[in-house]
């Protein structure tokens, strides 16, 4: 078995308008598998969030904790044959982007659900953690242009930014690719892609890391 069809569920991460989700899209058309997005559009909440956090930070926690349980823990009884799935989110997220948007007292509602939710989750083979600085993830929300993602500032961004990294360095319970993408392009280009598609197949375990020259350097 090549080490592509050894990962049964692959995850590409990274901060809002990091391109996780086209990213995925590719890579399912590529492998031949299946996709499962987060969806984020189906969460009520998320629009009143990014107008006034502070009110609507929990309920938009919850909904997006409810809504991930929900599809991931079918994963325990998927049979052999079940097709590569590729998702454009990892579980974990859930509570760093909950530490980072909650109090201190919805926090720990927040927590002692989510503790008791998480054990029906099992960890992805392969996370493929994306990367770039603030002033690149801006434009590319710009460019997206999803009305209420236009409220995000620069300073949040940073602190999802900052919150990531410090997550995926104590990461270790998958296989881990690094991708910095300020200077390539693989939903763009064919060669970074290209470039990115050969580094995943030859992964095995532990921690990764995807930074080639941009072309033409």
């Amino acid at each position: 078995m090549s080490r592509q069809q050894a990962f049964r569920h692959i995850v590409v991460e990274g901060p809002i308008g990091v391109g996780k989700t086209s990213l995925a899209r590719r890579l399912a058309a590529s492998l031949k598998a299946e996709l499962l997005l987060e969806r984020a559009e189906e969460n009520p909440f998320l629009p009143r969030f990014y107008q006034d956090p502070r009110q609507a930070a929990l309920p938009a926690q919850l909904f997006f904790l409810l809504q991930r349980v929900e599809e991931l823990r079918r994963l325990r009884q998927a049979d052999l044959f079940r097709p590569c799935l590729v998702a454009d989110y990892l579980f974990e997220k859930d509570r760093l982007f909950a530490e980072l948007n909650l109090d201190e007292h919805e926090f720990a509602l927040y927590d002692k659900l989510y503790r008791q939710l998480a054990p029906e989750v099992p960890p992805p083979d392969l996370v493929i953690y994306l990367q770039a600085p603030v002033d690149v993830l801006q434009r590319r929300i710009a460019q997206r242009g999803i009305v209420y993602e236009q409220r995000i500032s620069a300073e949040y961004l940073a602190r999802l930014s900052d919150a990531y990294v410090r997550f995926f360095y104590h990461y270790d319970s998958s296989p881990l690719l690094i991708v910095n993408t300020r200077d390539i392009n693989p939903i763009g280009s064919e060669q970074d892609y290209r470039l990115l598609l050969e580094r995943i197949r030859s992964i095995d375990s532990g921690r990764h890391y995807f930074n080639p020259a941009p072309w033409g350097v």
